[in-house]
């Protein structure tokens, strides 16, 4: 799984960790977050979102 960076701030969401503050389970790909999660530090979508290399 892609860990995939926020284009705004720089915030890493890492598939592996999840967002558990957010309800988002370890092992869930940013693809699967629902659609109505935002990024936790600058609270832009995931559409804002980039692979990292």
């Amino acid at each position: 799984m892609q860990k995939q960076q926020c284009k705004v701030c720089g915030y890493v969401y890492d598939p592996e960790e999840g967002d558990p503050d957010s309800g988002i389970v370890p092992g869930t790909p940013l693809e699967d977050v629902p659609e109505d999660w935002y990024c936790p530090v600058c609270g832009v979508t995931k559409a804002d979102f980039e692979p990292v290399e």
